[in-house]
């Protein structure tokens, strides 16, 4: 957003959504629409439900927002799945 008047904000995300968008909650209760910023695609960081966030918005639209870091928070469960590839026996 080069050029103009950036507003962070931190937010609570409550919903994740295709194409690496995500609902985001800011703590007056205002919803926003936000995506993740090239650094978070590029290091592969993991955003899920319950993540609090520190979000970019300009001040021309205060419904969109680009998230710029993933604050730690040790109240999130980041448990994952064990994922399943098949049985494990011989491969021909």
């Amino acid at each position: 957003m080069s050029g103009e008047e950036v507003v962070e904000v931190e937010g609570k995300i409550t919903a994740v959504l295709p194409s690496t968008m995500f609902r985001a909650e800011l703590e007056n209760g205002h919803q926003v629409l936000a995506h993740i910023s090239g650094k978070l695609r590029k290091h592969f960081i993991k955003i899920t439900v319950g993540d609090i966030v520190k979000m970019e918005m300009s001040t021309q639209d205060l419904q969109k927002a680009r998230i710029v870091y993933r604050l730690k928070n040790a109240e999130v469960n980041r448990n994952a799945p064990i994922r399943s590839f098949g049985p494990r026996g011989k491969r021909r």
